[in-house]
């Protein structure tokens, strides 16, 4: 399941979908906003070309959306079911742990997003892409 190939592979590990071997975020994790979803331009083992067409990642709103309301949710009901807090406290906790979170979900829906669209292939992980593209 978290072998080469699936994407829970790549997702977890922000790497390429088609090679899983390349890096997908410029940047590791951080809370800068404009280091966050920085990505590269292509793939630097395949050559996949992650802006695949103009805004193609205005898509991951909606899988960061999704991402957003299970969060709350989940929050919401650990803050109130299991911790017996009010409900002004919970929606505090709500709002402060989604805003630490935001990063985490920006990236991840962005990952996901492209992992939606390209799926993995042994024959470019098995090869490094040795011609650059010249644009």
């Amino acid at each position: 399941m978290l072998g080469k190939g699936s994407k829970l592979n790549s997702i977890l590990n922000n790497k390429c979908p088609r090679c899983q071997k390349g890096d997908f975020f410029k940047h590791k994790a951080s809370f800068n906003i404009n280091k966050v979803t920085t990505i590269h331009d292509n793939c630097s083992h395949c050559n996949l070309k992650y802006m695949m067409e103009p805004s193609f990642f205005f898509g991951a709103m909606y899988v960061n959306y999704a991402l957003a309301v299970a969060l709350f949710v989940a929050i919401f009901i650990i803050s109130k079911v299991f911790l017996q807090q009010t409900i002004l406290t919970s929606f505090i906790a709500v709002v402060v742990i989604s805003l630490l979170l935001t990063p985490f979900t920006l990236r991840l829906s962005r990952i996901i997003w492209i992992n939606l669209f390209v799926h993995y292939n042994k024959k470019y992980a098995d090869n490094k892409v040795v011609e650059e593209t010249n644009s």
